[in-house]
């Protein structure tokens, strides 16, 4: 089971945010391309800065903690999807804090909505 730690974890935390989307329709997934604006700045900073420090040696993973599969570089899959998974519920939960308390956050709701 060790090796699912890093999985279970990433599926958590989606499990743990689901019912923000779900119940108080804060409609991340609805706008997809805002959502693809957020993350995927940080998505590719990231993959590189990991995939030079694992280049360089300074980076690695345990295989008993993961599922194994490397991805060109020899970034885990699971990585991978951590850049992807925390961002998507981080932009959840402030989406919800603006939901419940009507703060704006620095833009409109209209704004955010359209």
């Amino acid at each position: 089971m060790g090796h699912l730690t890093y999985l279970a974890l990433l599926v958590g935390c989606l499990l743990v945010t689901a019912p923000l989307e779900l119940v108080l329709r804060v409609r991340v997934y609805a706008r997809w391309r805002r959502l693809l604006l957020a993350v995927a700045p940080e998505f590719v900073v990231f993959v590189v800065w990991v995939l030079y420090a694992i280049a360089q040696g300074h980076w690695d993973y345990s295989d008993e903690l993961t599922v194994g599969v490397r991805l060109p570089g020899g970034i885990p899959v699971e990585e991978v999807l951590f850049f992807l998974v925390v961002p998507l519920c981080s932009v959840l939960a402030l989406e919800a804090v603006r939901r419940v308390t009507g703060w704006d956050a620095g833009y409109p709701a209209e704004e955010a909505d359209a």
